[in-house]
């Protein structure tokens, strides 16, 4: 026998997998406005009738159930023409009694069902008509203007329920502004939209691309006179790969990205200037001229990097992290000798795995069993593993450390900090490089 509490935790489940649907449900992929559509919409819930055999044991309990349901009706009844504001009052659910005649206890009246005739009454018994009504609103007006968010948008209930509408009225102002200017290259603090500043837009890059992207790709007339389409691929390949670029699909210009070096040799620093510490665009780091034979360390820690000596045709490039797909964009590292040094991680390993696949000579060091063993004292925890099993671009022996890191056979996710590492220890090892 179900309560109307019991009834509650229902719909929040309900609710909780099926708002999205429900959403949806309240517009037309026809027109993108439906006043019917809640009419359509409908939810029976059981309310588990006993048999004669339990009422016969529990005379009490169904009695007293019994009596609850009335005093829910009743209420309900009473509030028809009033706003709800309890969890039992929803004007538009009905409540169906069924007859049960039972030889003992003869004929008996008992709920059978509760009919709720609209997800909005369905909200309003959870207690979460507020923001039902507020994401249907908004829902609604976003897929009149754009009908090709019909789809995306329940995705994204919790904005539509919880934007203020500041931050509302700002979505709705830049997607129309993207429309209207899609290829406007502008960086986004160059925006000339009230509210809009690089921060807010920085902060929802990946919704903005998304919209953006459904907008783009819709057919219908009045997605092609609110937005030019002709720069995107008809394929779904070439709009799956436009979604992952905001500035692309948004027609911005995105800041360039900045790579660091140090120069450690004396020779190459008169080559700039004298300039030992150079941080500039990609494309100008892409552009150097190195004569010299080349040795490149790649490490990851900037006081590590820092902490670097002079040693001969040798240059620190540091701070990628898993940035290291920029590697394959330097033509000049290709004619050097690159040498990595990261943490002794999972992640450390993941890292020098992904930057051999655009440099296949790429050599490690201070990566080894030896240097982890040695500093014991001085090991922390790494929060999360890498998730990859095996790593194909690793050595026989780098994968060997690998695997015992992911196995745990050192310790409970076990990590060596590349600037942990004794500084006399690694620069030990670091000037035996041949240059």
């Amino acid at each position: 026998m179900k309560s109307p509490d019991d009834v509650i935790e229902i719909l929040k489940r309900k609710f909780k997998n099926k708002h999205r649907e429900w959403l949806k449900e309240t517009v037309s992929e026809n027109n993108g406005d439906c006043s019917d559509c809640e009419n359509s919409w409908s939810l029976e819930i059981n309310l588990g009738i006993p048999t004669e055999q339990e009422a016969l044991k529990h005379p009490e309990g169904v009695r007293s159930w019994i009596s609850v349901w009335n005093k829910w009706q009743n209420s309900n009844k009473t509030n028809n023409n009033a706003e709800s504001k309890g969890n039992y009052s929803p004007a538009s659910s009905t409540l169906i009694w069924s007859e049960r005649r039972w030889r003992s206890l003869g004929t008996q009246s008992v709920p059978e069902k509760l009919i709720i005739a609209s997800s909005k009454e369905a909200a309003v018994l959870i207690g979460e008509d507020a923001r039902w009504l507020r994401a249907a609103e908004r829902y609604k007006l976003l897929v009149k203007r754009w009908s090709s968010l019909i789809d995306v948008l329940p995705r994204h209930f919790n904005i539509l329920a919880d934007y203020n509408d500041g931050d509302f009225n700002n979505l709705c102002e830049i997607l129309s502004w993207i429309c209207a200017n899609p290829s406007s290259n502008l960086y986004i603090r160059q925006v000339p939209v009230a509210g809009i500043d690089s921060k807010w837009l920085e902060a929802r890059k990946g919704l903005v691309a998304e919209l953006i992207a459904a907008i783009k790709s819709c057919t219908s007339e009045r997605c092609m006179s609110s937005c030019d389409i002709s720069n995107i691929n008809e394929t779904k390949t070439g709009q799956e790969n436009h979604s992952r670029d905001f500035y692309k699909i948004c027609g911005f210009k995105p800041l360039p990205q900045f790579i660091r070096i140090r120069i450690l040799d004396s020779k190459l620093r008169k080559m700039f200037g004298g300039l030992g510490d150079i941080s500039a665009p990609l494309d100008e780091i892409a552009s150097l001229d190195f004569t010299l034979p080349l040795i490149v360390f790649i490490v990851e820690n900037i006081q590590t990097a820092l902490a670097f000596e002079d040693m001969e045709n040798s240059i620190v490039l540091f701070g990628l992290g898993y940035g290291v797909d920029v590697l394959g964009k330097l033509p000049w590292l290709r004619q050097a000798r690159c040498i990595y040094w990261g943490d002794i991680d999972t992640h450390g390993f993941s890292i020098l795995n992904r930057a051999r696949s655009y440099l296949l000579k790429m050599e490690s060091i201070l990566m080894d069993k030896a240097a982890l063993l040695s500093h014991k004292q001085l090991w922390v925890t790494e929060k999360e593993q890498a998730a990859s099993v095996q790593l194909l671009n690793l050595t026989a022996d780098e994968q060997e450390l690998y695997q015992a890191l992911k196995s745990n056979a050192f310790g409970q996710n076990v990590r060596l900090e590349q600037e942990r590492i004794r500084w006399d220890y690694a620069w030990d090892v670091l000037r035996t490089i041949d240059g």
